[in-house]
């Protein structure tokens, strides 16, 4: 495999690109003026794999990844920062073949053989390209383990940090620990990574412990917590947490802090909370500074049941701040209660501004149409407008939307053919949906075509079952109604009971 990587780097060519005359003079690269612009044309095309790989091409034949027991921490410097961008991009692995074909190259230009000088950025980074999270590479990672504890790095708190990391991002929770207890110093970040990659594991009561168990506790440390309860809809720990960290610890919320505590918020639907939240932004004027914490505010009203209060906010924002993000949030939040009007108008304020509008606005807008109630030749408008003027593809989201507005119509053949024409394999949510229609609507033979269809597609959902069951009972049907039951029993179906967050 390595030897695979030093030669792939051998037939890369030349370019006539502007930064290939950077490197073209070995002699003018070698002084730490041109290692330094270098460096930093590395660090702004981080992003850019092609400039990357070609700069690393340029280092190559211009002698500049040769290190030598002097006078080498320039040409370290730039190594390592090559590693950085491949280690944190999209080719992790390319930082082990850059590291092997260094070692190569090493041991080919020193005659005494000696090891070549490598410092704790360099295994600080291989570290992270080992659990990067595009392409994982644990294995390489469990043996550069062993090789750090040889050269001596099992004190150094940046390394062993990354080595904690790398174990959580495997989900090897033991070694993970074992390399915590035996750190003889840890600093926040080291604390923090365990809290992370706990919370990630969805491990909150060991992550809580060791929330309470750190030194210093941090606005990022609790961060972390709150936000990982959030996300697995348990609104009412992190509402908790949050509380708990701005009355005892005395430790201000930061904008992160504010966009992962929203979300709990509104699932619990709580309004007074969510004015409350919004009074201390305003009080931490984070409204002016981050669009991101505006955009979420306006949601949070929104699924708090608070229209007018989301609007008014919405229309106290100027103009120039309001971003794509802005005016798709409030046409949602029309769309979800209902105001079809409203979220049509919004839509066309927001065109006479300039702004162009991508899938997720088109959904929104397709969604007011149907939920409210408007005429079908304005839905089928702003659906050709997508494909016309905008040139977005529908997706299985947008022809969803189509259906939904021709079944609330009552029109479930045409609803059928579209389903049947939609040029998508995932579709299950549009046949799910027309299933509900014949329901409604008590059309037996139309609903047996359409579950024959969501069987082909998915045979363990029990709800397609019951709905159709119901279906049967609803025309008379009783023994096709029997049977459905009975085949969810022989097929090992289950329905998942519903819940309710009321109490």
């Amino acid at each position: 495999m390595f030897w695979f990587a030093r030669r792939s780097y051998t037939i890369i060519k030349h370019s006539s690109s502007p930064y290939s005359t950077l490197v073209s003079d070995g002699k003018h690269c070698k002084n730490i003026v041109s290692i330094q612009y270098l460096h930093s044309l590395l660090r702004r095309n981080e992003s850019n794999p092609r400039i990357i790989h070609q700069l690393h091409s340029h280092f190559t034949t211009s002698g500049l990844l040769l290190l030598h027991q002097k006078q080498n921490s320039g040409k370290l410097f730039l190594f390592n920062t090559l590693l950085r961008c491949y280690s944190l991009g999209e080719t992790p692995l390319r930082a082990y073949f850059l590291y092997d074909q260094l070692q190569q190259l090493h041991f080919l230009s020193d005659h005494k053989q000696r090891l070549p000088p490598f410092d704790s950025f360099t295994y600080l980074f291989l570290l992270k390209a080992s659990s990067n999270p595009r392409f994982r590479l644990l294995l390489l990672g469990i043996g550069l383990h062993g090789l750090t504890l040889k050269l001596g790095f099992e004190f150094h708190v940046y390394v062993q940090t990354a080595l904690v990391g790398m174990y959580l991002v495997g989900g090897n929770r033991v070694d993970a620990y074992k390399v915590f207890d035996e750190m003889p110093e840890r600093n926040q970040v080291t604390w923090n990574v365990m809290i992370t990659g706990l919370t990630n594991l969805g491990e909150f009561g060991k992550a809580l412990c060791f929330l309470e168990k750190m030194p210093n506790r941090t606005v990022v440390s609790w961060t972390t917590v709150i936000d990982g309860y959030a996300r697995v809809n348990k609104p009412k720990e992190a509402i908790l947490l949050f509380s708990r960290m701005v009355a005892c610890d005395a430790i201000n919320p930061n904008e992160i802090t504010i966009l992962a505590i929203l979300p709990a918020v509104w699932n619990l639907g709580d309004q007074r909370m969510c004015e409350s939240v919004h009074a201390y932004v305003r009080k931490r004027r984070f409204v002016p500074c981050d669009i991101r914490v505006t955009n979420s505010l306006i949601d949070a009203y929104a699924k708090c049941g608070c229209i007018k209060s989301a609007l008014k906010f919405f229309m106290e924002i100027p103009n120039e701040r309001k971003n794509l993000v802005s005016w798709t949030t409030m046409i949602s939040a029309f769309a979800m209660h209902g105001m079809g009007k409203e979220a049509v108008s919004m839509f066309k304020d927001m065109e006479r501004l300039g702004l162009k509008p991508n899938r997720v606005t088109m959904i929104s807008v397709l969604n007011a149409c149907s939920h409210g109630g408007l005429a079908d030749e304005e839905f089928l408008e702003f659906f050709n407008k997508m494909v016309s003027k905008y040139k977005i593809t529908p997706d299985v989201k947008h022809y969803g939307c189509l259906v939904d507005m021709l079944r609330r119509k009552g029109r479930l053949e045409e609803a059928e053919k579209i389903a049947l024409e939609i040029p998508i394999d995932q579709k299950v949510v549009v046949w799910r949906m027309l299933l509900g229609a014949c329901s409604v609507y008590d059309d037996p033979e139309m609903a047996e075509r359409v579950t024959r269809k969501l069987m082909e597609l998915e045979k363990s959902h029990g709800g397609d079952y019951v709905l159709m069951s119901n279906v049967f009972c609803s025309t008379g049907r009783f023994t096709d109604a029997q049977r459905f039951r009975k085949l969810m029993d022989v097929r090992g179906v289950a329905k998942l009971p519903g819940h309710s967050q009321l109490t």
